[in-house]
């Protein structure tokens, strides 16, 4: 009897394990209907009903408690507003008690969705609020919405910064009204990316000029159009005179007078500006293409409306494994600033590669004080895919970006152990193991790809696989990898020195003094900073081309660590899940060899041994 009722779980053990896809993420609660909840009628008690296994829980309004904040005492939430409560129940539901609360006021995904549906550095298939036939997904929206409370975002920008103004049309605002309605009781508002030419293709205008006062006019028409919808919209986000898009630039006027128009218009509503530091070319021709948003930006601090928000990447290039952080928050003090991250790993291997970014994440933190800026915002890795992020693993980072932007001085390894717990029933060994591959994974990708401070050597456009010998005549010289590494037969790196481009000269001390000198320039920036000799000895004693060749040959040996220890686990994960991961590993690992043979055949043909 004892061994047919062994066979008998081992058996339900398998029927439940072979049914996961992914897609309940870190949410993976049994419904229980045990829990009797006492307070206001809202989701967060209906959360509680299904999901908590207590017996009772009281929910409490206290109009003393921050916004967004609250308290567990044993089994009692009290907060000052039902999102608080919210945030509470899925706290509770987390196994957490006591105070809590938000360091950020803005905790905002952005996602550059296009309304035909595609997604650009989208690797988790098409959007899920845009399609062709405009037609609203209510159930999965109200599950984003659900995953995204459960970690604190508060925000979502529906469209890509490379906006059509078409998103401004009659027809998309009420799309997004149906969306907004959909998230409020979520806590989640809603903004939108638009396109600074608008006026000129929606309104039939001559110019786009901030200082037209038709321009204005219509920009104030159009945000009462919007605020009479949705009242609690939050604003607009701008990628203005940046890889070809318009801008208040085209007419000779300053991102100031572009960013203070818009400000106008949703400030009667108490709407914000997020405007993007992301700029470089035309006016800066010959300049180092890290330094242009500081020349761009530095001298228009203070020039802004007070509801105008500058946000800026984390490091000064674009999203690369490892960069420096940017020297922009060391130059703006009269301006608000928000921190934009990239959870989508658009230059981290995409959907294919397991790397895990709360390491980087807290890096940047390491370097520019949170109580600098007043948000942070994470461009989105999420996309109708079953399991909503492509990899099973990039889940992680849509998890630890919400528990970063609530908290920031989390630990990466207390918020892998959250998601971790959440996602996957491991035993205790399996356990560390796996949370020993998510923490070892970014720098394991930061080897295989471009250790040492080399950086941006992809191939050209969709950047996923190495081309450090890249290099188009008919593009700008600042894609072209070749101008980042800048290898010949003395050495390589890019000198950005007092002697080079200066770029030093824009951090605070002692960073300043630290990058500028090739003796106190951490290694892992080394190659950013400075063109470094071949046989030029770094910590380790061996030279910086022995060097590099251990970085990578290391880098590779993680990610074949990081399959046997999937394939360890196996017993222990549910068959769907296993074999998904499994076969992106095995990508990974091959794509991590193609890495080290090609940048090392590559960079090998300079070196005189």
């Amino acid at each position: 009897m004892k061994k047919i009722l062994l066979c008998l779980l081992v058996s339900i053990r398998c029927l439940v394990m072979t049914a996961e896809d992914g897609s309940r993420l870190w949410l993976r609660y049994d419904t229980l209907n045990t829990a009797s909840v006492e307070g206001p009628e809202c989701i967060a008690a209906q959360e509680l009903r299904l999901f908590y296994g207590g017996k009772q829980v009281k929910l409490v309004l206290n109009p003393v408690f921050e916004a967004d904040a609250y308290s567990i005492a044993g089994e009692t939430i009290t907060a000052k507003n039902e999102t608080g409560l919210l945030y509470g129940a899925y706290a509770l539901l987390r196994g957490e008690s006591g105070l809590q609360k938000p360091y950020f006021k803005l905790r905002i995904l952005n996602h550059w969705d296009n309304l035909d549906g595609s997604i650009e550095r989208g690797y988790a298939g098409e959007s899920i609020f845009w399609n062709d036939r405009l037609e609203t997904d209510a159930a999965l929206l109200k599950e984003y919405a659900r995953a995204n409370a459960s970690i604190g975002i508060n925000g979502t920008v529906l469209n890509n910064v490379n906006a059509s103004p078409k998103m401004l049309s009659p027809i998309y605002i009420n799309k997004v009204k149906e969306i907004a309605d959909i998230f409020r009781p979520y806590g989640i508002k809603v903004y939108l990316s638009v396109n600074f030419a608008s006026p000129m293709a929606l309104g039939g205008l001559k110019t786009a000029d901030p200082t037209n006062p038709k321009v204005k006019a219509w920009w104030k028409a159009k945000a009462k159009e919007i605020y009479k919808q949705i009242p609690d919209f939050g604003g607009f986000l701008v990628k203005a005179n940046s890889e070809g898009q318009p801008g208040p630039g085209d007419y000779g006027r300053t991102h100031a007078q572009g960013a203070n128009i818009l400000a106008d218009a949703v400030a009667p509503y108490g709407g914000i500006i997020m405007w993007r530091s992301f700029v470089y070319g035309a006016n800066h021709k010959g300049e180092d293409r890290v330094k242009q948003a500081v020349s761009e930006f530095r001298e228009l601090d203070g020039q802004f409306r007070e509801n105008v928000i500058l946000q800026s990447k984390n490091g000064p290039l674009d999203f690369q494994p490892r960069e420096p952080y940017a020297p922009i928050f060391d130059n703006i003090s009269k301006t608000p600033q928000m921190a934009e991250f990239q959870i989508t790993q658009e230059y981290l291997g995409q959907s294919r590669h397991l790397v895990y970014l709360a390491p980087m994440w807290r890096e940047f933190f390491s370097y520019v004080a949170p109580q600098k800026l007043v948000g942070v915002a994470g461009v989105a890795n999420i996309g109708l895919d079953k399991n909503w992020c492509g990899h099973h693993f990039s889940q992680a980072n849509w998890y630890a970006f919400g528990r970063l932007a609530w908290n920031p001085a989390l630990k990466s390894e207390e918020i892998a152990k959250e998601w971790l717990t959440q996602t996957f029933d491991l035993q205790a060994p399996t356990f560390e193991r796996l949370l020993s591959v998510m923490m070892r994974s970014r720098e394991a990708c930061v080897d295989y790809m471009m250790p040492l401070g080399l950086h941006h050597i992809f191939k050209f456009d969709h950047h996923y696989g190495p081309e450090p010998d890249g290099f188009i005549p008919t593009y700008p010289i600042e894609w072209c990898p070749v101008y980042y590494h800048q290898a010949d037969a003395a050495g390589v790196g890019f000198n950005r020195t007092h002697t080079g481009s200066d770029a030093t000269s824009q951090y605070r001390e002692p960073y300043c003094s630290l990058y500028d000198d090739i003796n106190t320039c951490p290694e892992r920036f080394l190659l950013w900073f400075h063109h470094v000799p071949w046989n030029y000895r770094v910590k380790s004693g061996r030279t910086l081309w022995e060097e590099m060749q251990y970085r990578y040959t290391r880098g590779v040996n993680e990610v074949e660590d990081f399959t046997d220890a999937w394939n360890a686990a196996k017993p222990e994960i549910d068959s769907q899940r296993w074999e998904e991961v499994n076969n992106r590993l095995r990508h990974q690992l091959e794509n991590a060899q193609e890495w080290r043979q090609t940048c090392l055949d590559y960079f090998g043909k300079f070196v005189k041994e």
